[in-house]
């Protein structure tokens, strides 16, 4: 049966690859938008509840658009769902992406100035052009250089990316700097280094990486799954993760945030996974 949450179809549209396979009213390829507010909730129903959310630059190909909302799916992780259309745009071919948790888009190239707006890591820019060591971007904001790496520029240490993250809000369904879930700090963090990863942790069990034996030790950037949770390994002891006991990304021994989960949440750790890192 077909996963809903990445079944390109809510009942009337569908995208063309389903034809023959689901019955809908109409088949769409659909058109590539992209986001162009900092933060975009993406919801299960129009006015529903929050599934993900998706940051600046992030494309959306959009199926249908009724009443202000697109339905359509995110173009990196295959989620479907609900945006408010007003938040998308004609998508521009980024060349750069933030690599700073958050950074601010200024009115000209001058530290002092009062900056317009404030997006986050992960979101994708079109450089224009460069002065007094800012980039100028599609929209005529100029961004700190230090901010922004090639499009095609990649890292090589997840936990590294966590990190960044440190502090972080938890947010359920959230993606950014201004709140996360443990899943959505995962995918960041791998798709950060090149690593292609669904949106939930029941996916990226499923996806991500090989088992680890029972008997191995663990070590840094191993993956940690429990029915409805996911963490990274910082050490063979430290476990990475947004939660909802810290209400926040957090540091914690693995044996203490095991004994925890176990006892009041989501029960024994199912599977213990080791990524393919260069």
């Amino acid at each position: 049966m077909s996963d809903p949450r990445t079944t390109p179809f809510n009942g009337q549209v569908a995208h063309s690859s389903l034809k023959g396979v689901i019955e809908a009213d109409r088949y769409t390829d659909g058109r590539m938008m992209m986001v162009q507010q900092p933060i975009a909730n993406v919801t299960d129903k129009p006015r529903g509840a929050r599934t993900t959310q998706l940051v600046f630059g992030d494309r959306f190909l959009v199926l249908e658009t009724e009443d202000g909302f697109a339905f359509g799916r995110c173009e990196k992780d295959g989620y479907v769902g609900y945006v408010v259309a007003a938040a998308l745009t004609g998508a521009e071919p980024p060349t750069h992406w933030v690599i700073s948790p958050a950074t601010h888009l200024y009115p000209k190239p001058d530290l002092k100035a009062p900056p317009d707006v404030c997006l986050y890591f992960g979101s994708q820019v079109k450089v224009v052009g460069e002065k007094g060591g800012y980039k100028r971007i599609h929209t005529g904001h100029f961004m700190p250089a230090q901010h922004l790496m090639p499009i095609s520029a990649r890292f090589a240490d997840p936990v590294g990316i966590a990190d960044l993250f440190l502090g972080t809000p938890y947010l359920w369904g959230g993606t950014s700097r201004w709140g996360i879930d443990c899943s959505g700090l995962v995918q960041a963090c791998l798709l950060a280094c090149g690593i292609e990863c669904p949106r939930d942790s029941d996916q990226q069990e499923l996806e991500l990486g090989e088992d680890i034996p029972p008997d191995a030790a663990l070590k840094r950037n191993d993956v940690i799954f429990w029915n409805g949770h996911v963490g990274l390994m910082a050490s063979d002891r430290m476990l990475l993760h947004a939660n909802a006991h810290h209400m926040s990304v957090a540091y914690e021994p693995l044996k203490d945030a095991a004994a925890r989960i176990e006892a009041k949440e989501y029960g024994p750790i199912t599977s213990r996974k080791r990524l393919a890192l260069s």
